[in-house]
């Protein structure tokens, strides 16, 4: 485990070397790369998915009902495809940097406060944040090959942040990814 975890890390580390512009081609494993090498991104991925993980857990007011635990992630996902496509057709949604950054802080907000919502609540919330983070990529990555690349890595990420939601300290991580976010923020 020390040794995947190490090889993980250096992974992770190499990857901004790889995600220079000017690819003549961008394909599968640039897009698969791709969320890998924003920190924006990559919080707001492992965020969703802790949030969506504990969504299912039970609530200390019982106002909530467990949810699936494929709804979020799947939500997700959909709706970065969406706003990927809204990239890729050259549409750029006006302060989305900022917006960005916002679902960073809230996401992370979401998590650290344990807050619980309602299915389509939570979908809704996701789903928005969501296209954001879609746009984007598309703008970005104006290609098929290289959106179906960062949605697959999107999902990873999302089922990484739901095994990380299941740990004690998830809280935790929250706040840290809320004041990473309000961090952006103040430097947007």
């Amino acid at each position: 485990m020390k040794k995947m975890f190490a090889t993980a890390i250096l992974l992770a580390a190499s990857l901004p070397a790889l995600a220079h512009p000017g690819h003549a081609e961008m394909g599968f494993v640039d897009g698969l790369l791709h969320p890998l090498t924003g920190i924006d991104h990559l919080l707001a991925l492992v965020a969703a998915g802790i949030w969506s993980a504990r969504q299912g857990r039970p609530s200390t007011f019982g106002d909530a009902p467990a949810t699936h635990p494929l709804v979020l992630p799947a939500v997700f996902v959909a709706m970065m495809g969406a706003g990927a496509g809204v990239g890729m057709a050259g549409l750029h949604i006006p302060g989305l940097e900022s917006g960005i950054a916002l679902t960073v802080m809230l996401t992370g907000a979401l998590v650290a406060a344990a807050v619980r919502l309602p299915t389509w609540a939570g979908a809704a919330l996701l789903g928005t944040f969501a296209i954001l983070h879609g746009n984007a990529h598309g703008l970005e990555l104006p290609h098929a090959t290289s959106a179906a690349g960062y949605l697959g890595m999107s999902a990873l990420l999302l089922g990484a942040g739901r095994f990380l939601g299941k740990l004690p300290l998830a809280r935790l991580a929250g706040g840290a990814i809320a004041a990473a976010g309000l961090g952006m923020l103040a430097l947007g």
